[in-house]
């Protein structure tokens, strides 16, 4: 039986200038334990890759009101006001990706792979310094993969050789943040003895994850 630690250990862990990667839609299977331990601790200069920073006082958006992100690659910013009010003035810095540009490049950084050919963006700001691969006689753009030193992950159930498994939409971004980080710290609903998931339904196995929370009381 591996140990599980605290939120506040959790965030200890984590340096101010981190690259992190959080799961997440509209803070749908975000971890909101681990966010709010940074935001106690008083992270800083964080970078955050997301699907999007949530809304004020939801998920993200604790972060981003808290002054801890300095950046923020995400797919979207449309439901965070505060988040675009400190792009504008300048104290965060937005790189917007397509949404499924986003994933493929996360999932790109988890598989090893040198990056990923789309079409998304051409002709568009998004293909601003970035190469065109010409295939087949169609241009592509070329997406480099993404990579963090941290994944923080919500799962539904771990089991305490930190086992997961996801609920319906929650699930998003989670497995494949899971294969892009460095360390990965997981908290989830509920943690069940060793067998009570069954193999089949494991979606990320404990080999993955670094660190789960413990039981929240």
């Amino acid at each position: 039986m591996r140990r599980s630690i605290s939120a506040a250990e959790a965030a200890a862990m984590i340096p101010d200038g981190a690259r992190l990667m959080i799961a997440g839609f509209v803070a749908v299977g975000s971890p909101e334990r681990i966010i709010d331990a940074l935001v106690a601790r008083g992270a800083r200069d964080l970078t955050v890759i997301a699907n999007d920073t949530a809304r004020p006082g939801l998920g993200i958006g604790k972060l981003v009101e808290a002054g801890c992100v300095a950046r923020a690659i995400v797919s979207h910013i449309g439901t965070n006001p505060v988040t675009q009010k400190k792009m504008l003035a300048g104290e965060l810095e937005v790189e917007l990706v397509p949404q499924g540009t986003l994933a493929e490049r996360v999932r790109a950084g988890g598989a090893g792979l040198g990056g990923v050919l789309t079409p998304t963006g051409l002709g568009t700001l998004a293909a601003e310094g970035k190469q065109v691969i010409e295939v087949e006689g169609r241009p592509y753009l070329l997406e480099t993969p993404l990579r963090a030193d941290f994944a923080l992950l919500h799962a539904q159930e771990a089991d305490h050789e930190f086992n997961l498994t996801y609920r319906l939409t929650a699930t998003n971004f989670n497995p494949l943040m899971a294969m892009a980080a460095e360390c990965v710290i997981a908290e989830a609903v509920e943690t069940v003895p060793v067998g009570v998931i069954p193999p089949d339904a494991v979606r990320t196995p404990g080999l993955l994850v670094d660190h789960l929370l413990e039981r929240a009381h």
